[in-house]
């Protein structure tokens, strides 16, 4: 497995390890664990080591028109210096990966999609690539890091980083003496952002960062918690609630299509899908008893009948219960109330409005 630059970091504080798409990443740490590290994201400020993410540039005449092509949402809505949230899917519409897309300029791009996914999106792209465009993985050559949480701005003030960027938009910045890519992202609910340092400067602006969270309450985060507080928001996983036999729409994430602009990858199956109606949706779950679902459970109505798959799920340590994400038949609507087969046993779970905690990402 690929080890994170900040590998030996996660060594010398005891964490327990394990694979994220090929690569050995932190799940938790000792004398904290996932519940008071997802507390400290929704309350004060944590760090995550987010290095297994992909990246990947692609440049030259045309880039802006080609990624359109290729990608379902529409990179015109953003200007030079944005990020945007966007699909890679495959002919059918089903998912090859979901992805951020940095804009430098209409020439040039910087993505990040998600890390087993990367050789894919890298392989689609040069499938397709015109003359004159160049597409460079990088995966190797820089590191992500997750600042996230309320007090996130004031860590990177107390840096010397001028904090006001506007959400989904990126700066270079230097920290540490070394420079930084700076975007207001993240993967939690919470005000945050995801910095990019090349791998060579990752462990120094890793402990410039950990030296002023921990005075104030913040925590270094494993990927456990980072999982319980996107599932909270209802941000979708690849592999999950995202995938080849998964479109977007179905996903119900039609709201990251161009629906108005040309034609792209997969566009003719989720046009389709947009006036016909999808026939299975994804909808939250939130349990009415100690039930936990788990990604894989069965859903069922009251009488019986077999509506789909759980298809993330997990206890709530801000609601304290257990809520998931499922796919299921598209004529299920908020307040019904179902059943989801834990292991055997019948527990009643809720369908409610995502997501299941506010918002602070603006």
């Amino acid at each position: 497995m690929k080890q994170s630059p900040l590998h030996d970091k996660h060594l010398a504080r005891n964490a327990k390890m394990a694979d994220f798409g090929g690569w050995l990443m932190p799940i938790e740490y000792p004398g904290a664990g996932v519940l008071a590290e997802h507390a400290a994201v929704r309350e004060k400020v944590g760090i995550f080591d987010v290095s297994h993410l992909g990246k990947a540039s692609v440049k030259g005449a045309g880039t802006l028109a080609f990624l359109n092509s290729m990608f379902t949402n529409d990179l015109n809505r953003i200007e030079n210096g944005s990020a945007q949230y966007t699909l890679m899917c495959n002919v059918d519409g089903g998912v090859i990966d979901d992805l951020i897309a940095y804009r430098n300029s209409d020439e040039d791009f910087f993505l990040v999609p998600n890390a087993s996914n990367t050789s894919d999106v890298v392989a689609t792209l040069q499938a397709h690539v015109p003359t004159g465009i160049t597409i460079e993985n990088l995966h190797l050559n820089f590191a992500v890091i997750a600042l996230q949480g309320p007090l996130a701005p004031s860590v990177l003030k107390n840096l010397g980083i001028d904090t006001d960027i506007d959400y989904m938009a990126f700066e270079t910045v230097e920290i540490a003496g070394a420079e930084v890519i700076v975007c207001r992202t993240g993967y939690t609910g919470e005000l945050g952002y995801e910095l990019l340092p090349r791998v060579e400067d990752a462990s120094r602006i890793w402990d410039a960062i950990v030296e002023v969270i921990e005075p104030i309450g913040g925590l270094v985060c494993g990927l456990g918690a980072r999982d319980t507080l996107r599932t909270e928001m209802g941000y979708p996983l690849h592999g999950h609630e995202l995938s080849l036999e998964i479109t977007p729409v179905e996903a119900s994430a039609s709201w990251a299509i161009g629906w108005d602009k040309g034609d792209f990858l997969g566009s003719t199956v989720l046009r389709e899908q947009k006036t016909q109606g999808a026939q299975r949706k994804s909808y939250a779950l939130k349990s009415l008893d100690r039930g936990i679902p788990r990604g894989g459970m069965k859903v069922k109505n009251q009488s019986g009948e077999l509506l789909g798959d759980v298809t993330s799920g997990t206890f709530s340590p801000s609601l304290k219960v257990g809520i998931g994400i499922a796919l299921l038949n598209a004529s299920v609507k908020v307040g019904d109330q179902l059943i989801v087969d834990v292991r055997g046993r019948d527990c009643l779970v809720e369908v409610v409005k995502l997501p299941f905690m506010p918002s602070y990402v603006r």
